[in-house]
């Protein structure tokens, strides 16, 4: 595959008002850990080998095992993965495949339970992000294994 064009030389208004909802994402206050393995979830879900890349790398890179890395797809046959985090990852697959049955109340009722109401919200702008993100690269073909992490940051 050849990359059709890049969003982010290109520096449009639509690619910065993306960034910028991604920032809102990042300081949400959510866990960094569980957001990655959502973006990544929600990323196999709509197959963006460029995100799967990008989030793989980035959650080893802040101390994620191998081991739920390589589970994600099948979380739920994995004891790997907290309450919380099983939450926000039934409200990805729930948001990112909406098209195929809404969010229905019964998946609602089973995660509300694990986020503030705020978080909740922040959790679904999160997912609302991530799927953008993945339009964006699958529509314009972003080369997979190109993106390089920062180096997580030293624990004083």
């Amino acid at each position: 595959m050849t990359t059709r064009l890049s969003a982010s030389a290109l520096n449009t208004e639509a690619y910065r008002a993306m960034f910028r909802l991604e920032q809102t994402v990042k300081n949400s206050g959510l866990e960094p850990s569980l957001l990655e393995l959502v973006k990544l979830r929600a990323s196999q879900i709509n197959q963006c080998a460029f995100c799967i890349d990008m989030h793989t790398k980035d959650a080893r890179a802040a101390g994620e095992t191998e081991q739920r890395l390589y589970l994600l797809s099948a979380w739920r046959e994995a004891p790997f993965y907290s309450e919380r985090e099983r939450a926000a990852l039934e409200w990805t697959e729930s948001l990112t495949l909406i098209a195929n049955n809404q969010v229905p109340d019964e998946i609602y009722e089973r995660v509300a339970p694990h986020f503030t109401e705020e978080e909740l919200v922040n959790l679904t702008l999160a997912v609302v992000a991530i799927n953008g993100w993945n339009r964006f690269a699958i529509s314009f073909r972003s080369e997979p294994g190109t993106y390089q992490p920062k180096q997580a940051a030293a624990h004083s």
